[in-house]
């Protein structure tokens, strides 16, 4: 899905924290903030507004 070569560049956008892959849910999640980011045909979609809060 990801390399992990960019996966080691991504940062959250909100706390610039580390992200990991979900790959189940084809998401990247930042444990910091409690958000999840859309994968979406391969590209990570880092906007705000399209992200997700985990419960």
């Amino acid at each position: 899905m990801l390399s992990s070569e960019l996966l080691d560049i991504l940062a959250c956008p909100i706390c610039k924290g580390t992200l990991t892959l979900l790959e189940e849910t084809s998401s990247l999640l930042c444990l910091h903030c409690g958000l999840t980011f859309p994968i979406r045909d391969g590209i990570p979609v880092m906007l705000v507004d399209e992200a997700e809060r985990i419960s």
